[in-house]
């Protein structure tokens, strides 16, 4: 089981990007799915997730900027960021739980540089 992550960036404040990733596997079934993300000095915090019903959260600071979307039959979720701030610069990670078993397993793609120049 393995979690592709493509995407992000340099952008200029006000700029747009998108990150995607998706889950390689036909064998577990994923539930939440979601972006997390972690700038220099401070902790990880979870930017926008999204269940298998399509039901989705945002951090609030991205409300209204960021919109999440998941694709089921492929494992997939985009992150589409509008009018993007410097405060947003991190990296991002994407998240999702396999259902392995009885276990929610999480699994980590690797971190996507967001850089937003002011």
């Amino acid at each position: 089981v393995q979690l592709q992550a493509s995407g992000g960036g340099f952008v200029q404040a006000g700029g747009s990007l998108q990150l995607s990733c998706f889950v390689s596997t036909d064998a577990f079934t994923i539930n939440d799915m979601g972006y997390y993300r972690q700038a220099p000095g401070k902790q990880r915090e979870l930017v926008a997730e999204i269940t298998s019903g399509g039901q989705a959260h945002y951090l609030d600071s991205v409300k209204g900027r960021f919109t999440i979307s998941r694709d089921n039959a492929k494992n997939a979720i985009d992150l589409q960021m509008i009018d993007l701030k410097p405060e947003d610069t991190a990296v991002y990670y994407c998240n999702a739980y396999a259902q392995i078993g009885t276990h929610a397993v999480p699994l980590w793609g690797h971190g996507t540089l967001v850089t937003v120049s002011s």
